[in-house]
């Protein structure tokens, strides 16, 4: 495996990376937008939020879905390039909204923090928001520990989170109407903190680490067979490029407003891996 290149910085904090549409897509928390690289790794602006964007994904007529974490909402961003509301997930969410995975059906599926993180308030167990095509929300009935980076399996039939306070991937089935039901530990790393992640064609899930600064890929009965280690925070992570096989890599020296909002001291890196992406997001 080749070493991690920079290929962009100047990020306050960037999360929720995404490949679509030949270009990698991500948020940045602090600088309250939503922005692309192109294969030049030029950075584009597509559309600044009144809060702070987090988890992205489309819909099926290509209509962009973005996380407002502190208003707890889903914004929706049409082809056209209108914004607007799409969603209230105020009724789930304990805390800030976080990472989410759209379906290609078009069910969205919304981690939140559960607590006030940023102020200190004690941890509490949280839901997951599943807010369906017609915009109907949700509460999936599962106590998780701030569900974080999520993945869809390639057949649609099988949803996966992680949970940043639990060191581990919680699996759903997916019913016919897009309901996450039969909960169950896909697999646990102990000492892990998940953040961000995606999935290859092997199954496998390249996990961000986000405390123990590594970017990890993990697999269904406990091994981790790849370490990647950056200089910094392993945030989150996707893959794409021409052939899949190109992971980028987000990193920080914190998440916390005081260490980054407004200082451009995060980076996106790449690095070459040998089985492509897979699945969503």
């Amino acid at each position: 495996m080749n070493e991690l290149t920079k290929i962009h910085s100047g990020i306050d904090f960037g999360e929720g990376p995404r490949w679509h549409d030949e270009r990698l897509w991500y948020s940045d928390f602090f600088r309250q937008g939503v922005f692309t690289l192109d294969r030049d790794h030029r950075e584009e602006l597509v559309v600044a939020i009144d809060d702070r964007p987090s988890g992205l994904g489309w819909l099926p007529d290509g209509t962009l879905l973005i996380v407002a974490m502190t208003t707890r909402r889903l914004l929706a961003l049409d082809p056209s390039g209108t914004l607007s509301e799409y969603a209230d997930l105020s009724g789930v969410a304990g805390g800030h909204c976080n990472d989410m995975v759209v379906s290609d059906t078009g069910h969205a599926y919304v981690g939140n923090f559960g607590f006030d993180m940023e102020n200190g308030e004690d941890f509490a167990f949280t839901r997951l928001a599943h807010v369906t095509p017609d915009r109907v929300v949700h509460e999936v009935p599962d106590d998780l520990m701030f569900p974080n980076g999520s993945v869809i399996t390639p057949d649609g039939r099988t949803l996966i989170v992680g949970e940043t306070y639990g060191s581990q991937y919680t699996a759903w089935d997916l019913a016919d109407d897009g309901t996450p039901v039969n909960k169950r530990i896909w697999a646990h790393f102990e000492g892990t903190t998940p953040d961000g992640c995606c999935l290859d064609a092997e199954g496998a899930i390249w996990m961000s680490d986000f405390l123990g600064s590594r970017f990890l890929r993990v697999h269904a009965d406990g091994t981790i067979s790849a370490e990647i280690h950056p200089d910094g925070h392993a945030v989150a992570c996707m893959l794409g490029g021409d052939d899949g096989r190109t992971l980028h890599c987000l990193v920080s020296p914190g998440s916390m407003p005081d260490v980054v909002a407004g200082k451009g001291l995060s980076s996106i890196y790449t690095v070459e891996v040998d089985v492509p992406g897979a699945g969503l997001p």
